[in-house]
């Protein structure tokens, strides 16, 4: 699923393209794409067009789209939704789920999404903060994100570090790659226990998951397959990058030892046996 740095990658991309353009027409060809929107999708269609997007946005993995009737489009991506940019001209996705055609005939904005998972939502009154994910924390990246606050919630959770650094009501944005490359610089298991790290500890490693949400912004994020492309349909480089996630039995680059790969919350968990041992305090991690 994509992370911060993905969703991030998206969101410049919209910002760019879409940005002070007003809605002429918008077609709903998958109602399971605006299956959070339960007004249904002439609903959803109505009070999009003859609006003009103000902005976009994002809080952790959910962008929107502040528009100027004091209403906002939400979006999140799942598994592998894509907003693209195309020539009108240009031959439908097989997955095409939701058109939006602006009055300026430029390009229109696709939202392509193969699984359905992700979605597409009308926030009532939502321009400046959707209420729908006003719960979803700042991200590390966020300019009035609170370090101090973050510490102590952090060392307050009694569960992993890793389930706590996945928990977006505590810090957003954060999934299982960066929360893997972030413990590998910062030294520890997923598993340590979150109320055993010191002060100076969880600030470290908070400054790590910083550093790799930034490097990998600037790579245009992590790309696997080809559902993860950002709005000109090209791929993110960050995974050429990648210290131990997906590297299970290549060589640690920090000391040659193989990269470990454990079951980890029906997903996997990549870490180096030597940089990152076990603890010997482990915990039933509440969540």
């Amino acid at each position: 699923m994509p992370e911060l740095p993905e969703v991030e990658t998206v969101r410049q991309g919209l910002a760019q393209w879409v940005t002070g353009r007003r809605i002429a027409e918008v077609e709903v060809r998958h109602p399971r794409a605006i299956r959070r929107h339960p007004a249904g999708a002439a609903h959803f269609a109505d009070v999009l067009v003859g609006t003009t997007v103000r902005d976009v946005r994002r809080r952790g993995k959910y962008l929107w789209l502040p528009l100027d009737s004091g209403d906002a489009v939400i979006g999140h991506l799942g598994m592998s939704g894509q907003l693209l940019l195309q020539p009108g001209a240009a031959p439908d996705e097989a997955h095409l789920r939701v058109r939006f055609r602006f009055a300026d005939d430029g390009p229109e904005l696709r939202f392509v999404d193969q699984r359905t998972f992700g979605g597409l939502s009308v926030s009532a009154g939502g321009a400046e903060m959707p209420t729908e994910i006003a719960h979803i924390a700042r991200d590390p990246l966020d300019p009035e994100f609170s370090e101090a606050a973050f510490v102590a919630a952090l060392r307050r959770r009694r569960t992993e570090v890793k389930r706590a650094l996945l928990d977006q009501t505590l810090l957003s944005g954060v999934g299982n790659i960066y929360a893997d490359e972030a413990l590998w610089r910062a030294r520890l298991h997923g598993a340590r226990p979150a109320d055993g790290l010191t002060g100076p500890a969880a600030l470290r490693l908070l400054g790590h998951v910083r550093d790799v949400l930034g490097e990998a912004i600037k790579e245009g994020g992590t790309s696997f397959d080809a559902l993860y492309v950002n709005v000109n349909g090209e791929s993110g480089y960050f995974d050429r990058a990648l210290n131990v996630y997906g590297r299970a039995d290549q060589p640690c680059r920090r000391c040659g030892t193989p990269v470990r790969r454990e079951a980890f919350m029906n997903r996997s968990s990549y870490s180096c046996p030597r940089c990152q041992p076990r603890p010997r305090r482990a915990l039933q991690a509440s969540g």
